[in-house]
């Protein structure tokens, strides 16, 4: 899917319609407005979107955003009211107001304004998520605030790996100014790194041991020595919305045979991933290259060792279009992917690597820049 005017017309639509706030991804990518209470988009065939805002929010918006901007009162809030106090139907007579159908509008509709809405045209559900398939190819912009937030992964991963390095081994727990360095700790520092790079995380994975064999673990506890250390982080710059995504496996001092055994196989995975991707491929080929690679290697994905994709695209989401998994469909120019091969075995722990970058027709343009070291 090209463009948005393009899926309206796949559908036989009018216009595209969206309620919600900036925390969903399609409202964002259109507008590049920042709202914390849910807002109407219209987006007609060869026009710009048209965005149904509260007077309040009447400046700042026709300030910030692209879209067209009309409040509610002038969109008929008040005449409607006056005759009507349901909100849901309040809002999609003023959708009808503004515009004609057929509708068509995202799987996360609100159900209750789409019944509304029906009783002035039909309703069509894009339940196949196309919108977000033009959001997947990245502008210059859009891979220049990736990469903002990546460099904030990196220096939060810097933190982190630095506060192990210098760590003390009593009785084989790590620590650190006197007390046990635990996972918590470790996401506290790294947050507060964040925050100083304009960022936040959440869910940052910490793991150690044990727990690394469960891919999204994400840790707690005291940290110990000789043991993998799995550190997945994955930053929203605040500014523009859009994340970035790393992970690094470490352990402080040497970890067991096996554990290096898989770190190396893993580091080896990533580096054919890299060289394998390009415009054209699908991911599904990325996916089963490494798989294969792996299986040959005796290491078998089923309920343990490959036990997810070989990767996804970033961008306004964590996850998000195009997928490298059995599913991926093909490549294109502009996606901006990670690589996070991985193997997971119960009683030996787990070793994840990834990398973010973009693909072009000559291949994966890296943009992470981190070491690949394992022991400290």
């Amino acid at each position: 899917m090209d463009s948005l005017d393009d899926l309206i017309k796949r559908y036989g639509a009018a216009i595209y319609c969206i309620y919600a706030s900036s925390e969903n991804a399609a409202m964002r990518h259109i507008t590049r407005f920042v709202t914390h209470d849910p807002v109407t988009i219209l987006k007609k065939l060869h026009k710009p979107p048209l965005m149904i805002v509260p007077q309040m929010e009447a400046y700042r918006a026709a300030s910030e955003s692209p879209a067209q901007v009309m409040t509610r009162q002038q969109a008929g809030y008040l005449e409607i009211f006056e005759h009507e106090k349901d909100p849901w139907k309040i809002q999609a007579e003023m959708i009808a107001r503004v515009s004609d159908g057929p509708y068509l509008v995202p799987p996360d509709f609100p159900t209750a304004l789409a019944r509304a809405l029906e009783v002035h045209n039909t309703v069509i559900v894009d339940s196949a998520s196309l919108l977000s398939a033009p959001r997947a190819i990245k502008t210059p912009d859009e891979v220049r605030w990736i990469t903002r937030a990546q460099r904030a992964a990196e220096a939060a991963m810097d933190t982190a790996i630095n506060r192990i390095r210098t760590s003390d081994i009593r009785s084989g727990v790590l620590w650190y100014d006197d007390k046990p360095l635990t996972s918590d700790l470790v996401r506290y520092e790294m947050n507060k790194t964040m925050l100083a790079h304009g960022c936040t995380a959440d869910d940052t994975i910490v793991s150690c041991g044990e727990e690394t064999a469960i891919p999204h673990c994400p840790g707690s506890g005291e940290l110990k020595a000789h043991e993998p250390i799995v550190i997945d982080v994955f930053p929203r710059d605040t500014k523009t919305g859009y994340h970035a995504d790393m992970t690094r496996t470490i352990s402080r001092g040497e970890p067991s045979g096996k554990v290096i055994e898989l770190y190396n196989t893993v580091k080896d995975a990533l580096i054919l991933s890299e060289k394998s991707v390009r415009a054209g491929k699908t991911g599904a080929e990325c996916y089963h290259e490494v798989r294969d690679f792996f299986s040959e290697l005796g290491f078998k994905s089923d309920t343990e060792g490959f036990v997810h994709s070989l990767g996804h695209g970033v961008g306004l989401e964590i996850h998000e279009a195009p997928s490298l998994s059995t599913m991926g469909g093909t490549l294109q120019s502009g996606n901006v992917i990670t690589l996070e091969p991985g193997l997971y075995y119960r009683g030996i722990g787990g070793v994840r690597i990834e990398n973010l970058g973009v693909v072009e027709q000559s291949g994966f343009s890296k943009i992470t820049r981190y070491p690949m070291e394992m022991i400290l």
